[in-house]
C-alpha cells in the first residue's frame, strides 16, 4: 500500500518504528496526564496539555480519549506518516 501526501505525491516508506499500539493504549489510559503526547516527542504539546486537564478539571482528557482512537483505527504506516514523520501535533 502507498501512502500519499495532502497533494497525491507518493511518500517513500519509512524504516521507522509504530509507536501508535503504545500511544493509543496510554492516550486512552492516561490522556490526561499527556503520555502519548511525551512518547510521541510532542514536549510543548503534552505541557500545554497537561496544564490544560488541570485547569479544566480534568475535562480535556476526553481528547485524549479521542485522539487515542484515531490512533488505534490508523494502519502503522498512516500513523508513522501523519504523526512520527510529519509530526501532526493534534488529532
Amino acid at each position: 500500500m502507498e501512502i500519499t501526501d495532502e497533494n497525491g505525491n507518493v511518500l517513500p516508506k519509512s524504516n521507522e518504528e509504530s509507536k501508535r499500539i503504545v500511544a493509543g493504549v496510554l492516550a486512552i489510559v492516561l490522556g490526561g496526564f499527556a503520555v502519548h503526547k511525551f512518547i510521541l516527542g510532542y514536549t510543548k504539546t503534552g505541557i500545554i496539555q497537561v496544564i490544560l486537564t488541570f485547569a479544566t478539571c480534568g475535562f480535556v482528557g476526553i481528547l485524549s480519549l479521542i485522539e487515542g482512537i484515531i490512533y488505534l483505527t490508523k494502519t502503522d504506516e498512516e500513523f508513522i506518516n501523519t504523526y512520527q514523520t510529519n509530526k501532526k501535533e493534534w488529532f
